[in-house]
């Protein structure tokens, strides 16, 4: 009789669990698989979600349905992910909120970092600082000579305390070496009365919303936050260009699934998603939402993508004294 070690053992044992594993990334997706968006319908989160989930409903053999699970931020709808089985029949569609979820909200019941598995980096959002248009400035470096000539005189608007817009002017402020009143509001367009009518200098809002501003001159844009110049706005120059270094600032798009999730499944998530990513018509469709689509994402650079937003962002939040209600 053949006689087994202990170590052909463990290795056997080992193959053998293994296997259903591989099994069941085989045949994922076995069910309707919810996509969580923990925003609310129609928003510019949800919309490129939607988009993305259709897609990928047409090229697998079951449906991809989005679900919208809004409170207390995004805190139910992420942590419904995070409770999740680990099959990667649920997957959480997130913005930066998910990077700032650990310096705003300390004593969360689990880990936004770590009770998830990223699987791809999706998009990429560039944002605009715009300003009102009587305000006695034409480029970024007349503003910030401005602010710091008398500083603490002018205000600016955020769509509430913690979001991105907020983060991103106060990553200028920090970055620019000035000063400015915070003043936050529920949602970008709701600040906008109050710039337009001068009761804001400025503020520094996502692409989408912003370009629409310039484009009918009823605002001045005076810098996109991205690295390099972006094809939302080819003519406007970078925080960079103009002499902010280091100012980089997006609103950004990532899948999860939860962590522990087979490394199978997620590898055919990525994929798939990689795959929609680089269709012409989605890649047309996001560039009309002034987003930049990313079709070579991996869960390795996503989750380095998200723990560096994480590691900047927390430094914001700790500086300018950041807290949400």
């Amino acid at each position: 009789m053949l006689k087994l070690d202990r170590r052909t053992l463990l290795a056997a044992s080992a193959g053998a669990a293994l296997a259903p594993r591989v099994a069941r990334a085989q045949d994922w997706p076995t069910a309707p698989v919810r996509m969580i968006v923990p925003f609310a319908a129609g928003g510019p989160t949800d919309v490129p979600a939607r988009l993305i989930a259709d897609k990928l409903s047409e090229k697998l053999p079951q449906r991809v349905v989005v679900e919208n699970r809004t409170g207390a931020g995004v805190v139910v709808g992420t942590e419904l992910v995070a409770r999740a089985p680990k099959d990667g029949q649920t997957i959480l569609y997130s913005t930066i909120a998910h990077a700032v979820l650990p310096p705003l909200f300390p004593r969360l019941t689990f880990n936004p970092l770590e009770d998830f598995q990223q699987v791809a980096l999706v998009a990429v959002v560039p944002m605009i600082m715009i300003v009102n248009k009587d305000l006695p400035v034409n480029t970024l470096p007349e503003l910030i000579e401005l602010l710091k000539k008398e500083p603490g005189k002018y205000d600016y608007g955020s769509s509430g305390n913690g979001g991105a817009v907020h983060l991103a002017c106060e990553l200028f402020l920090a970055l620019a070496g000035v000063k400015a009143n915070h003043i936050p509001y529920r949602g970008s367009s709701a600040l906008m009365p109050d710039l337009l009518a001068g009761r804001l200098a400025f503020t520094i809002d996502v692409a989408a919303s912003g370009i629409t501003y310039v484009r009918s001159n009823q605002v001045k844009g005076l810098a996109i936050s991205s690295a390099r110049r972006s094809s939302v706005a080819p003519d406007m120059p970078t925080f960079q260009e103009l002499g902010v270094a280091g100012y980089e600032a997006y609103t950004w798009h990532m899948m999860h699934v939860p962590a522990g999730t087979p490394r199978p499944i997620v590898d055919r998530i990525n994929r798939v998603t990689n795959e929609v990513m680089a269709m012409p018509d989605i890649r047309a469709r996001l560039a009309e939402l002034t987003a930049e689509t990313v079709s070579d994402s991996t869960p390795e650079s996503a989750r380095e993508f998200l723990l560096s937003e994480n590691r900047k962002w927390s430094d914001i939040v700790r500086r300018a004294n950041i807290t949400v209600n």
